[in-house]
């Protein structure tokens, strides 16, 4: 008989193994990880409340297949952590592995629950530039911008 694993008591470590550990099946979780009026803000949303921060988790999963979390690094104290990660997705109907790099600013409530989650990470690199079209367009430009600041 096995077990769920046991969810850490450091507030940082505990939002890093429930974001390890999420699917669209276990989307709960998000409830007992955020304060009721907790805030959110990502490269394309910026919300408040519990409610609308699963709504974003609700949409990742009917748009992606099979997205998860790989978290690489954490460290934290009880009022803020900082968590390095990868998304790893497929776009639907597609094969192809994508993956997403960023980082995470938390910051928790008195009771341990995240107040502020703010995720960093580069659209136009991680996710525009995975685009064919897209993307070619996005390589030109940045070897334009750099060769120009090159040269004075």
């Amino acid at each position: 008989m096995t077990s769920e694993p046991r969810i850490p008591p450091d507030p940082t470590a505990r939002a890093a193994a429930v974001f390890e550990r999420l699917s669209a099946d276990r989307l709960d979780a998000l409830d007992a990880l955020y304060a009721p009026d907790a805030r959110f803000k990502d490269p394309f949303h910026e919300v408040q409340g519990r409610a609308a921060i699963r709504a974003i988790f609700v949409r990742m999963y009917a748009q992606l297949d099979e997205p998860r979390f790989v978290v690489h690094e954490r460290l934290g104290d009880a009022t803020q952590g900082f968590v390095t990660w990868t998304l790893v997705f497929r776009w639907r109907g597609q094969r192809q592995e994508r993956r997403i790099r960023g980082a995470t600013h938390l910051r928790f409530d008195a009771d341990g629950r995240i107040s502020e989650h703010r995720d960093y990470w580069d659209a136009a690199e991680e996710l525009y530039g995975q685009l064919p079209l897209l993307g070619t367009l996005m390589r030109w430009l940045a070897a334009r911008v750099a060769g120009g600041a090159h040269r004075g």
